[in-house]
């Protein structure tokens, strides 16, 4: 079986996959998923090594558990469950736990400027709920080469590295990894209202360093 089919299988067909013993389908899982199951285990434990050893228990603990996981949920939200419940058991054992949900309350109980409201689409837009609905100023004046050499993507990158933790963790989740609205609460325990004002005032800061950066010379 090679990636490309892994990569397009649905979880049905995956945990058949993981109980039959394909390594590749393992492997394929682990790959696209390690990176982020780390980064949310360092939002409950003390350092990198400690959330390597969370994401390596729950790999560990998908493995034994394969044959009692009944698919009331898709497999990614069962991992990263297990992952959170392991993740915070660490965090109180090493004295340094802070809920999800507590980061994101710190933040949401700060009053930050925020981008006029009517530059995103409404919530209850067809296809683009939320997104922007205005390209950044003087788009169409931008050099090509500006967004050929790589840096407009580092420049992005940078901005969401310096955005506070829960924000950050839900655009990652949103606009990096592609992960629904409804499966961001699920796995953060946070209300979809407070998913909606995280990821705006997430987007609105990588979008003020882009239009920072591409206005640069124009």
């Amino acid at each position: 079986m090679n990636d490309s089919t892994i990569t397009q299988m649905d979880d049905v067909t995956l945990l058949a996959a993981l109980r039959r013993g394909d390594e590749s389908a393992f492997a394929t899982l682990v790959e696209r998923h390690h990176a982020s199951l780390v980064r949310l285990a360092m939002m409950y434990v003390p350092d990198q090594a400690a959330a390597e050893d969370v994401a390596q228990e729950t790999w560990l603990g998908l493995l034994k558990g394969l044959d009692r996981f009944e698919g009331r949920s898709s497999l990614k939200t069962w991992l990263f469950t297990v992952l959170t419940n392991r993740a915070k058991t660490r965090g109180l054992r090493e004295s340094r736990s802070t809920p999800f949900s507590a980061l994101a309350k710190s933040e949401l109980d700060t009053d930050e400027p925020s981008v006029a409201s009517e530059r995103f689409l409404p919530p209850d837009h067809s296809q683009w709920p939320d997104e922007w609905g205005t390209y950044v100023s003087a788009w169409d004046e931008i050099p090509e080469e500006k967004f050929l050499t790589g840096e407009t993507m580092d420049v992005i990158r940078q901005a969401i590295a310096a955005l506070p933790p829960a924000q950050r963790e839900v655009i990652t989740r949103r606009d990096i990894e592609g992960w629904p609205a409804q499966e961001v609460c699920n796995i953060l325990a946070i209300t979809e209202t407070n998913q909606r004002v995280l990821l705006h005032r997430a987007r609105s800061k990588v979008r003020q360093a882009l239009e920072q950066y591409l206005n640069e010379g124009l």
